[in-house]
């Protein structure tokens, strides 16, 4: 089940439920994986709407293998993912939110 409150964002990906999550090894995965920039350009991207494809795959990539999944972003290269890529940009966009959500924020102001 995800948690939201920890970061955990799930995605469909060949009918089975994944539940994503990116932690300091993932996102540090991450930005080495990031063509370029770092994560704050990333998310200057995606606040912007400047997102590439490639930034997408990455953040599913990162967030799939911060869930414990051990594959690659090639494994994915035929992959079905609910909603299209719509929803993966979605999914993308929301675990780069919870990461960087503040205590407060994550609690809704709490």
């Amino acid at each position: 089940m995800a948690n939201p409150w920890r970061g955990d964002v799930a995605l469909v990906i060949d009918g089975e439920r994944r539940v994503m999550r990116l932690t300091l090894g993932a996102l540090a995965e991450l930005e080495a994986a990031l063509e370029s920039g770092s994560l704050v350009d990333l998310v200057r991207r995606f606040e912007a709407g400047a997102f590439t494809t490639r930034d997408v795959l990455a953040l599913i990539v990162a967030g799939l293998r911060g869930g414990g999944w051990q594959g690659r972003a090639a494994d994915l290269v035929q992959a079905e993912i609910e909603g299209g890529p719509l929803a993966a940009a979605r999914a993308a966009a929301e675990l780069l939110a919870r990461a960087f959500m503040t205590p407060e924020e994550a609690h809704g102001g709490l």
